[in-house]
């Protein structure tokens, strides 16, 4: 690992999501780049009209395409999806950012390679001394410990899935249920959910489920998201468009109990999912369709089970990335082949983010988060 101790002027406030009294917040976006220029991008969102401000452009490295934040900390870290990083063959990249006061200035302090290559998601453990890395291009997900300072140590361990018949795992994102209690990995490529505990101590992750939840043959399981209770998870198939809601349990990890299509009855239209998110309120569940190039809406029943409420369009082409902001009231759309990033007012009766009021113009936005 290297590490770096140089200001690096322009990052003003990539970090913290801090909400003025005039009701701004920052937005932070990931997105492809071959050169790192323009990768990763910070503007100011007006929670009362959805209008977006530029601030400030960082240099992160190549293809910076999702983030996730330091609790507690001043740091930012990105994923390098890149086969190779740092003369390391095989492996992606980790590159970590750190705020330096009052949003001035950020300085590059630290990268790692990370194992297998093409990560594609990074997210921290609720007990901020850990990152998981899901490798879609290396098919496995790697666990990085971190320093008392939050700056990444080393790869502790990593898990390496393997399939049958000549199947390909693509490990597209990892994260922890609510309780913090177990890893979830979904595989694109193996069509399955992989469950495990993190040691604490060691770094290590060991298998809850031997064999994961299988879904059927052609779900493309690429996001997840749980209710608030971690009763239950939704997970959108990228390759057959559907969203499947599965039930906790403590014994068989996950059982599924509903799935529906995240298009129109009768749509023939070649569509890849994307994203998931759950509304501020917890009612609604949103989808991303790649293709059909629109976002899903469905009502959360009180047993968890969903309603389709419709589809409204995305505002652009090709939907990878969408957010809510912390007020509830917009959704914001990366469209990464058209370039844009389409602002929403979201109907608190319906829940379709059916209004654009705002679109603005960004090199291939891949990942959008407030902090």
């Amino acid at each position: 690992m290297k590490v770096f101790f140089t200001a690096a002027a322009f990052a003003a406030a990539l970090l913290m999501t801090c909400c003025s009294s005039d009701g701004q917040q920052k937005l932070i976006t990931g997105s492809y780049s071959d050169t790192g220029e323009g990768g990763i991008n910070v503007f100011s969102f007006n929670t009362e009209n959805g209008s977006l401000s530029a601030t400030a452009t960082f240099n992160a490295g190549k293809n910076p395409s999702y983030i996730c934040f330091g609790k507690g900390t001043d740091l930012v870290y990105a994923i390098n999806e890149v086969d190779s990083f740092d003369s390391s063959p095989h492996s992606g990249g980790l590159t970590t950012l750190k705020h330096n006061g009052s949003f001035g200035s950020f300085s590059k302090v630290g990268e790692m390679a990370i194992p297998n290559g093409g990560p594609c998601h990074i997210t921290l453990s609720p007990g901020n001394k850990f990152l998981l890395v899901a490798n879609y291009g290396g098919g496995s997900v790697a666990v990085v410990k971190l320093g008392n300072n939050g700056i990444p140590e080393k790869v502790t361990d990593t898990i390496v899935f393997k399939g049958n018949n000549g199947s390909v795992s693509h490990a597209h994102m990892s994260g922890f249920d609510p309780q913090g209690e177990r890893v979830y990995v979904s595989d694109l490529g193996l069509d399955r959910i992989w469950i495990f505990t993190l040691d604490s101590q060691t770094g290590r992750l060991r298998p809850f489920i031997t064999d994961g939840i299988k879904l059927p043959e052609g779900t493309g399981p690429r996001h997840f998201v749980f209710n608030e209770s971690g009763s239950v998870m939704y997970v959108i198939g990228e390759l057959n468009s559907t969203m499947t809601v599965l039930k906790r349990d403590n014994e068989k990890g996950l059982v599924a109990v509903q799935t529906i299509s995240t298009l129109k009855e009768g749509d023939t239209v070649k569509n890849a999912c994307a994203d998931i998110h759950i509304g501020k309120s917890g009612t609604f569940l949103y989808g991303s369709n790649r293709g059909d190039n629109s976002i899903v809406v469905y009502s959360i029943r009180n047993d968890g089970s969903l309603q389709l409420t419709g589809q409204t369009g995305c505002g652009g082409n090709w939907p990878r990335n969408f957010t809510i902001d912390p007020s509830g009231k917009f959704m914001l759309v990366g469209n990464q082949k058209s370039n844009n990033i389409a602002v929403f007012k979201i109907d608190e009766k319906n829940g379709m983010p059916a209004v654009k009021v705002n679109d603005l113009k960004l090199h291939s936005p891949v990942c959008l988060k407030f902090n």
